[in-house]
C-alpha cells in the first residue's frame, strides 16, 4: 500500500480530532503515520495494518491518560448537559413531591420529584438537584433552608 494512503488517511484522522478534541482519533493518526512508517521501508500490506493497529492500541492506552491528566491540571474541564445541573438550584413552580412535580431549572421546567418519600415541596420553594433520571430532575431541599413540609397524602394527579 502506497505511504500516501496512510498519510492521507492520518490527516483525515487529525482534522476531525481537531473538530472533536476527544483525543481518540489522534491516536489513530500517530498510528496511520507508523503505518505509513512502515510502507515507506517497504513492509508488505498486512504489516502495515498490523503496525496501524498496534502503533494506535499502544497511544490509546500510554499517551492519552498523560495527555488528558496534563490537560485537567492546566484548565478545570466546564461540566456540560446533565452534569452541569446536578448541585444547581431550583425554584418549584408546581408541588414536587414523591411523585412528580415541576421545577425551573435554568430558565428551563422540568418535570421533577422529591429525593425522599414524604417530601412535599410547595409552589415557591427553593429546591436543590440531587440527580437526573432521565428527563426527570430528583430534588431535594437546599442545605440553608428549613426542612420541607411533609405529607402522608399524595397527589396522583400527573399535572401537579
Amino acid at each position: 500500500m502506497d505511504p500516501l494512503w496512510w498519510i492521507g488517511a492520518g490527516l483525515v484522522f487529525v482534522v476531525i480530532e481537531i473538530l472533536t478534541l476527544g483525543f481518540v482519533l489522534i491516536m489513530f493518526a500517530g498510528g496511520a503515520f507508523a503505518a505509513a512508517l512502515a510502507s515507506a521501508l517497504g513492509a508488505p500490506t498486512w504489516l502495515q495494518f498490523v503496525v496501524f493497529a498496534a502503533a494506535s492500541v499502544l497511544l490509546l492506552f500510554a499517551l492519552r491518560p498523560w495527555l488528558l491528566r496534563r490537560l485537567k491540571r492546566r484548565m478545570p474541564l466546564e461540566e456540560t448537559n446533565v452534569a452541569a445541573q446536578l448541585g444547581r438550584s431550583a425554584m418549584v413552580v408546581a408541588d414536587v413531591g414523591p411523585l412528580g412535580g415541576r421545577i425551573k431549572l435554568s430558565g428551563e421546567v422540568w418535570s421533577a420529584r422529591a429525593a425522599r418519600d414524604g417530601l412535599v415541596f410547595p409552589e415557591g420553594a427553593e429546591v436543590q438537584v440531587v440527580r437526573i433520571d432521565g428527563a426527570t430532575a430528583v430534588v431535594d431541599a437546599v442545605a440553608r433552608d428549613s426542612a420541607p413540609s411533609t405529607s402522608t397524602t399524595h397527589d396522583s394527579n400527573p399535572h401537579s
